[in-house]
């Protein structure tokens, strides 16, 4: 996936590279900041941040049923001078077992991002309960009311060991005019 022309981009609702499936849902803007500990917490300039994250439905493109041959939701961008980058998605689903989370994973730089050797730090993004509960009541995301009801950030596989303190994004923006999620990245390059 991380080879194909077309991963580098700031739009990830459209598949890419020949399938030609769009992903519906209520908008959402997704910002990350990276910062690299091992200089002091400065802009990491120039890192791949790979991003991805299920459908409204709770799919994922490439694995799930029905959505096996589209590859939307995914993508890749090089972060900037002040160590940012953004995406243009969907809210994804709450899928039975997991609380709703966007997959996120950083490299040094483009030319090492498909090389799984270089990753410097693999996490997820938590969204908030009450933006979760907003978009969930829209239509298209009817599972999600039932399979939010049955988990809990702090029980989570993932997210359970801290409540989510340092992955529970910061959620703005409404459902008519979408939302915006922001979150720092913390990222140590002394582990490459």
């Amino acid at each position: 996936m991380l080879t194909q022309s077309g991963i580098v981009r700031s739009d990830i609702r459209p598949s890419f590279g020949g399938p030609t499936g769009v992903a519906d849902g209520v908008l959402m803007t997704l910002e990350l900041s990276v910062a690299d500990l091992a200089r002091g917490g400065a802009p990491f300039v120039g890192a791949a941040v790979y991003v991805w994250h299920c459908d409204r439905a709770g799919g994922y493109s490439l694995y799930s049923p029905g959505v096996e041959d589209e590859n939307y939701l995914r993508g890749v961008q090089i972060t900037d001078a002040a160590g940012a980058v953004r995406f243009t998605s969907v809210v994804p689903a709450c899928y039975a077992g997991r609380w709703p989370h966007v997959h996120v994973e950083v490299h040094p730089d483009a030319v090492s991002i498909a090389d799984a050797a270089t990753t410097i730090a693999t996490s997820q993004v938590a969204l908030p309960e009450e933006t979760c509960r907003q978009v969930y009541a829209q239509p298209g995301y009817e599972q999600s009311v039932a399979n939010l009801g049955e988990v809990s950030l702090a029980g989570d596989t993932v997210f359970g060991d801290d409540g989510g303190a340092s992955q529970l994004a910061a959620v703005t923006g409404d459902v008519a005019r979408g939302y915006t999620v922001t979150l720092p990245v913390r990222v140590d390059t002394r582990t490459l």
